[in-house]
């Protein structure tokens, strides 16, 4: 079964391969879309792209920050040797100078090693794509701890979408129940202030039941509840289907919110706006809950 996961995660993976120790960590927090930002060190620069290519296969959206850090044992393998021909140029120049100008000859090793290309760096080649399949392996072993991490804090957000779900589902009941009974006292109310106008005579039954089915009309909330009920059905069909579903829960919100209004309008009774505040209350919970899934 396909879980949901959270945007927010951490994962980071330790390991000494050919002599180099690679430390990756991947952390993100909430954000729209996806948004990968890769630091590493200059000599392995040119796998910023295959990083992010990893990260975009594991994650749909989140701000996503991958940190790589290498240490080599014992450092790379350095030749420096003598430039002899640009050294001889510099000599040859500062004797000339020294001969034809009458300036002081105050040659020092100090002072010619610091003149440019005197000395001659070489560095071991590097094996790219060794060094390049080296990293990936730690890479992904970081990513698969990241996404463990997320796939935990997603069933946590399942169990609390689900409750909450629940909890307006009880909510509704009572206002569809504490509606009809709404209804019932309308009339109730409706007949005793007839009598009470018309005394002694006779009240016309009719005009009642036709006062009572409008006002009923005004006040019924059966299609905002059906569709409510339909909304959060829908809610858990994604939760079970897993994946990154964010989005389209961040939609459904919306609905759901729609109808919570449209029922909050039509109630007149105060008991009943107090428990369509509760549902609203618990809707503005899930909408936040939502935010932190992919």
């Amino acid at each position: 079964m396909t879980l949901i996961k959270s945007m927010t995660g951490y994962g980071r993976a330790v390991e000494t391969v050919n002599g180099r120790e690679f430390t990756v960590e991947v952390r993100s927090v909430n954000n729209r879309y996806l948004d990968c930002s890769v630091r590493l060190p200059r000599i392995v620069s040119f796998g910023e792209d295959a990083v992010k290519q990893a990260v975009k296969a594991s994650i749909s959206r989140g701000k996503v920050d991958v940190y790589i850090s290498l240490h080599t044992e014992g450092g790379e393998e350095v030749q420096i040797t003598l430039n002899k021909n640009v050294l001889e140029g510099y000599l040859k120049a500062m004797g000339q100078m020294v001969s034809e100008y009458g300036v002081e000859n105050d040659i020092s090793a100090s002072a010619l090693s610091r003149l440019p290309e005197v000395f001659a760096v070489d560095k071991p080649k590097v094996d790219e794509e060794a060094l390049l399949q080296d990293l990936m392996g730690i890479v992904h072993k970081a990513l698969e701890g990241y996404d463990a991490m997320r796939c935990t804090e997603g069933q946590a957000l399942d169990r609390d979408l689900r409750s909450r779900g629940q909890t307006i589902l009880e909510l509704v009941a009572q206002v569809e129940q504490g509606n009809a009974q709404t209804v019932t006292d309308y009339r109730a109310r409706l007949e005793a202030k007839l009598r009470e106008v018309l005394e002694n005579t006779a009240i016309d039954e009719s005009r009642i039941l036709t006062e009572a089915a409008i006002f009923a009309d005004k006040v019924a909330v059966d299609e905002e509840t059906v569709r409510l009920r339909s909304h959060l059905q829908q809610m858990n069909t994604m939760l079970d289907g897993g994946g990154a579903v964010g989005r389209k829960l961040d939609f459904l919100l919306q609905e759901m919110n729609r109808e919570a209004n449209t029922i909050g309008s039509k109630c007149t009774d105060v008991k009943l706006a107090r428990i369509v505040v509760d549902i609203k209350a618990e809707l503005e919970k899930i909408r936040e809950q939502t935010q932190n899934i992919e």
